[in-house]
């Protein structure tokens, strides 16, 4: 990164990550309880780290004349890490898979997941089209006289 930045004097001495440092060293073969020093040094450098992830996010948001930091801005800031960028991405597709996953459990109220396009005669497919959000009262489709249901168009 660029040069490093002075941390705020609210955080100084702050530990963030304190727990999960601990936890992680323990993990990759540290002793139980690490010393508090080896927790405090890497939970400044992680904090340092993000900061200058944020920073750089938000330099490249400026730039494009965004006030609003976007997930491509910090892509672009990690760029020169493939390694991260990969992961980034990774995460990035695998939250778009869990979102339509998502997507398909999510049926109306009151509805079954394989009964949706069942039901009363006259019921269906056609009928969730009359029914659009922004429509107001049912409208008749093209072409339909009454909407007894007892064509088959």
């Amino acid at each position: 990164m660029a040069e490093p930045r002075a941390r705020a004097a609210r955080h100084k001495g702050q530990m963030n990550f304190e727990q999960e440092l601990r936890q992680m060293l323990y993990a990759f073969g540290d002793d139980q309880d690490p010393l508090s020093e080896t927790v405090h040094t890497l939970d400044e450098a992680l904090t340092d780290f993000i900061l200058e992830i944020c920073h750089g996010a938000a330099e490249a948001a400026h730039y494009h004349g965004r006030q609003k930091v976007k997930v491509d801005d910090f892509m672009f800031t990690v760029r020169r890490f493939p390694q991260m960028l990969g992961r980034v991405q990774e995460l990035l597709q695998m939250e778009k898979t869990l979102k339509e996953a998502r997507k398909q459990f999510d049926v109306p109220e009151g509805k079954m997941g394989l009964e949706r396009g069942k039901g009363k005669e006259g019921e269906g497919k056609r009928k969730r089209k009359e029914k659009e959000p922004g429509r107001g009262k049912y409208k008749k489709l093209a072409g339909e006289e009454n909407e007894g249901g007892d064509e088959d168009a």
